[in-house]
């Protein structure tokens, strides 16, 4: 074998620029292939961050009833639905994969909120104490919620830098007096997302709108909210899983749990129900994948091409070799050295073209991912896949001219020149 290779690349080596023609079709073909799957790896790694956020692994679960959010901005108290208990939330951190849960209330579209002369349109939540850690929210300036605040239901309120920007016009809104609802509540401090969670988009309700508005959030204590909205209310569950891929396993157990153990009366339809975000970046993955697999068919053609041409240039080496062939087997070779001769010529001159294209597709990648600002993510077994499918076309379209060639008649053979 290792005599077979070395007359491979003498073969090629002395004729370099046949070789590198005929290689042409198999290296753009690997290239293209290359640049397409990182461009793909790349992008679904994108999506995956930007819906579901880097380090943030938060699967929300919500009370729906016939398969629908139950809102309750517009919605009454559901009847047999019970609060949410501190031993449940226990029970839920208890699950696998879990590193915290926080139970929560919120109105998407706040209204009757005022600072001053101007009207607040963005999120209310009331929170419990785990909610920051969840969603790894730090103090910027003043202080968080204490203990006494949800003890003694001090109608006290966080808000976010958006709120401070919209509501406040940029001014310190530590001290300042909210009008929530005909209550005040007076701002004791501004949160911000950690260095540590930094992802793009927390949830689909902050996608949602983030996509219409920059009004911001208003946080309240759990235990104010009732004076401000309503007593009773179910709670939204946020669970903090320790990885993304652990997002639907949780999720899914999470509201069986809750649906098992909150719902009274099973005829009402109602039933917890988690978003999983990780389950719509894959939809939107698949969306992309559906595109680029036909790209990459098309750039498969190109590799056909050059199995096409690299069994025409075997042709001719076998017809410019017929009198060596010849005496080969004029000596005593016999039909299976012959063939595998020539198997591994256009085996090794497939690779050499596979390789090139390898590292041609990394190199393209490269510049698209530069000049497109499109991510990319350079695939080993891609890679792998790659040069081994190249040396299968070597052995595919060159096993033609290395049965003609095993089979020539060595009298025949020696008496062309």
């Amino acid at each position: 074998m290792r005599e077979n290779i070395q007359l491979a690349l003498q073969g090629i080596w002395s004729h370099k620029m046949r070789s590198i023609l005929t290689m042409l079709g198999i290296i753009i073909g690997i290239a293209a292939i290359i640049t397409i799957v990182s461009t793909i790896q790349g992008t679904n790694e994108q999506i995956k961050e930007n819906l579901i956020g880097a380090g943030n692994n938060i699967v929300t679960i919500n009370l729906q009833q016939d398969g629908h959010s139950y809102d309750m901005s517009w919605n009454p108290i559901p009847q047999g639905v019970r609060t949410i208990t501190e031993e449940t939330r226990q029970e839920l951190e208890e699950m696998d994969h879990v590193e915290a849960v926080s139970l929560y209330t919120s109105r998407e579209y706040a209204q009757q909120i005022y600072y001053q002369n101007g009207e607040f349109n963005g999120e209310v939540y009331g929170i419990d104490p785990y909610y920051l850690t969840a969603y790894g929210y730090q103090i910027k300036s003043g202080r968080g919620f204490l203990s006494s605040d949800y003890e003694d239901c001090r109608k006290v309120a966080l808000v976010d830098a958006n709120t401070v920007s919209t509501l406040f016009g940029g001014k310190d809104p530590i001290g300042e007096a909210l009008e929530i609802r005909g209550d005040v509540f007076t701002v004791v401090g501004v949160v911000t997302l950690s260095e540590d969670f930094t992802p793009t988009i927390n949830s689909m309700q902050d996608y949602q709108l983030y996509a219409d508005t920059s009004s911001g959030a208003i946080y309240l204590p759990s235990t104010t909210w009732p004076t401000a909205f309503q007593f009773d209310e179910p709670q939204n569950v946020a669970i903090k899983v320790s990885s993304t891929d652990a997002m639907t396993m949780a999720g899914k157990q999470g509201a069986d749990l809750l649906t098992e153990k909150q719902i009274i009366d099973p005829s009402s339809n109602f039933s917890y129900r988690s978003q999983d975000m990780l389950e719509q970046a894959q939809n939107l993955q698949k969306m992309s994948q559906s595109t680029n697999t036909q790209l990459i068919w098309i750039a498969s053609i190109s590799l056909l091409v050059g199995g096409i041409g690299v069994m025409n240039i075997m042709l001719v080496s076998v017809t410019e070799r017929t009198t060596e062939i010849g005496l080969k087997k004029a000596i005593g070779a016999k039909k299976k050295r012959i063939l595998l001769q020539f198997l591994t010529e256009s085996a090794v001159l497939t690779s050499l073209g596979g390789l090139i294209g390898v590292i041609s597709g990394i190199i393209m990648a490269q510049l698209i991912s530069s000049m497109m600002q499109i991510p990319v993510a350079i695939s080993v077994p891609a890679i792998g896949v790659a040069v081994v499918f190249s040396m299968l076309i070597g052995v595919i379209f060159g096993m033609l001219p290395a049965v003609k060639a095993a089979n020539l008649n060595p009298i025949e053979a020696l008496r062309r020149d």
